[in-house]
């Protein structure tokens, strides 16, 4: 004989249901749950606002987007969850099955969207809403669930549910960085969580509540757990694939290398002939083949014009800047500092790109160095004849910090007497405030400033601002310097010359960017669109 309720499908649950262990071994297990659907909770979240960092680069929009889209959709599912409360077992189990289903293949969908229909924005907040709508639903479930099983006044099952939801979040948080992502990938990793979320808030209340669950009910939530667990375990046998054919759709040329490092994404492409090979870092180019040397000559001679024996260079971890620094054989000392390890590893080992460099990473005049810019300044003691600002483009927190005036003033402290220092800025005609407040910042740590500008065809129009302390420093090719294949003196007088409509104009801002005041990014926001 069955032990199964004999109701309609459509049945309310009883008030006291019969479970299958005493109920305070059911009121752990639904605490367990609470703990382990809260830790899933945040990594979802967390994930959404990781791969808009990661695509757009943009963490502080993203990060407030996904948090204000999901908290405000939790409140409107703790709200609707009201009219699921006559059944809180089936319908927990229902709300964590889409929750595991959705929040499993979030990062997958997002990246389709952003890869294939240029609809990431729509799709982030879509998501985001859904996934917090889920969320919010949980708690006034669980608290039916709770109160059924074991009597309990109303504040005292707030401050257990909200004490193991707190508890899970912290762990959910903490695996995310440390375990999650270097272990198994932004894709793989969510869709392990998924899995362990069906399981949890599933298959843990079809068994514990299932003499409380008609036999329709029972088949419907094993279905849809296994339905749930075969789709989330196929999107993780095929993510890999997946999220190659997403990655080739953004990129014009064919993939060669592809690696996500501690720091960023790492891309290299390679034309059909073989005549352009391109690096991309977190989806910004850093150079190609056919006109790297256009840029890196413009950046690194003209601060060479004065003494040059000892050079700092900060960022270029492509070693391309280098090697044009290594062509003066009166230089006597570099120092490389670049974030990430596995770039300088790439530009050693990748035959096309050591060949670009010419091998400058290994020489023995070079000390590489393998750490943040702006902290490797701040510990640093020595001066240097040149310092070689070769750095990302200001489009977050995290590299806004070294287009800052403590950052300036910093690298200020590094210049021997005499010094030059030299900045990329960006481009003055796609982004020309950000690039005039570059040179603002510059001057607002104590330096004096010369802007110029040249063409890189797979860049367009670049600047640089090179600076010095006392007076304003003279644009020119050094008295001796080696052979270049697109800079002289003619193109660097030339170079000064800006369009009228990109010259500084009153009506551009004069504030410049700081620590606490990253106007830069501002500056940086809505360049480059239309083009």
């Amino acid at each position: 004989m069955s032990d199964v309720v004999a109701a309609p499908t459509g049945a309310d649950e009883p008030a006291k249901p019969r479970l299958p262990v005493r109920p305070r071994v059911a009121r752990f297990l639904v605490m367990l749950g609470v703990f382990i659907c809260a830790a899933c909770g945040l990594v979802y979240e967390l994930s959404l606002v990781a791969l808009g960092s990661y695509l757009l680069g943009d963490t502080i929009t993203q990060a407030s987007v996904v948090l204000s889209v999901m908290v405000f959709a939790m409140g409107i599912g703790s709200l609707a969850s009201k009219r699921l409360t006559h059944r809180p077992a089936f319908y927990f189990a229902v709300i964590e099955g889409l929750l595991s289903l959705i929040g499993g293949l979030a990062v997958l969908l997002l990246y389709a969207a952003f890869a294939w229909f240029s609809l990431y924005q729509p799709a982030l907040i879509g998501i985001a809403f859904v996934l917090g709508a889920l969320i919010g639903a949980e708690i006034p479930l669980l608290m039916t669930l709770i109160q059924r099983i074991r009597k309990q006044d109303a504040a005292s099952a707030v401050a257990d549910l909200f004490a193991a939801d707190y508890v899970g979040a912290l762990i959910g948080g903490l695996a995310f960085p440390f375990l999650l992502l270097p272990v198994f990938g932004l894709p793989r990793g969510l869709l392990l969580v998924g899995a362990v979320n069906a399981v949890m808030g599933v298959a843990v209340v079809l068994w514990l509540f299932r003499r409380s669950l008609t036999r329709a009910s029972q088949a419907l939530l094993a279905g849809g757990l296994a339905l749930v667990l075969l789709v989330l375990g196929s999107a993780f046998a095929f993510s890999e694939q997946f999220e190659l054919s997403a990655r080739q759709a953004l990129y014009r040329d064919p993939i060669v290398l592809s690696e996500r490092s501690e720091y960023q994404e790492i891309v290299v492409t390679r034309a059909f002939d073989g005549t352009d090979l391109r690096l991309f870092l977190n989806g910004d180019l850093q150079f190609s083949s056919l006109d790297e040397y256009r840029y890196h000559e413009s950046l690194v001679h003209p601060a060479m014009a004065e003494a040059h024996a000892s050079v700092l260079i900060l960022g270029g971890g492509d070693g391309l800047g280098l090697r044009e620094v290594l062509r003066y054989p009166d230089v006597e000392r570099v120092v490389l500092v670049d974030l990430d390890p596995a770039v300088v590893r790439l530009a050693r080992t990748e035959p096309v790109i050591s060949r670009l460099n010419e091998g400058s990473l290994d020489d023995d005049r070079v000390d590489v160095v393998n750490a943040d810019a702006f902290n490797w300044l701040r510990d640093n003691d020595e001066r240097f004849d040149v310092v070689i600002a070769d750095l990302p483009d200001p489009d977050d927190v995290g590299t806004a910090k070294l287009y800052s005036v403590e950052f300036y003033t910093l690298a200020e402290r590094a210049m021997a007497e005499n010094a030059r220092m030299v900045v990329q800025s960006g481009s003055p005609y796609f982004a020309a405030q950000a690039y005039w407040s570059v040179g603002r910042t510059i001057q607002g740590a104590g330096l004096h400033t010369t802007p110029y500008n040249v063409d890189v065809p797979s860049f367009g129009n670049w600047g640089f601002h090179l600076a010095a302390a006392g007076t304003a420093p003279d644009v020119r090719m050094p008295s001796e310097h080696p052979e270049t294949r697109f800079l002289d003196e003619e193109t660097l007088a030339a170079a000064q010359s800006f369009p009228k409509d990109r010259r500084p104009s009153d009506t551009d801002p004069e504030l410049a960017s700081t620590l606490l005041h990253p106007r830069i990014i501002d500056y940086h926001r809505g360049a480059w669109q239309g083009y």
